[in-house]
């Protein structure tokens, strides 16, 4: 029994301005379907990887299937930075406190 398999080759870019968000885009199309505006929020852009991407493949922090599904219906996948939530009052509070006696 086959089943076919999505499969595509994919570049994956961050930008300089931007910590954490990268732009997934199809290898042989490169970063021509991505809107202009984005690119200028992202600033110089560097090659991360290159990579075999299938819906059966695990990435860190996106869901495969989601990232082709994107890639196929607008030309790139942005993933976003992961989410940081500030610390609690308690600890802000003793990160106050002096230290040392």
């Amino acid at each position: 029994m086959s089943m076919s398999k999505t499969k595509l080759l994919c570049d994956i870019y961050k930008g300089s301005r931007k910590e954490e968000m990268y732009i997934f885009v199809d290898h042989n199309e490169g970063l021509s379907k991505v809107p202009e505006a984005l690119l200028v929020k992202f600033g110089e852009l560097k090659l991360v990887t290159t990579l075999l991407l299938t819906e059966d493949k695990t990435l860190a922090r996106s869901d495969a299937k989601k990232v082709l599904q994107d890639i196929a219906s607008t030309g790139f996948f942005l993933q976003m930075p992961p989410t940081v939530y500030p610390l609690d009052d308690t600890l802000a509070e003793n990160s106050k406190l002096q230290r040392g006696f």
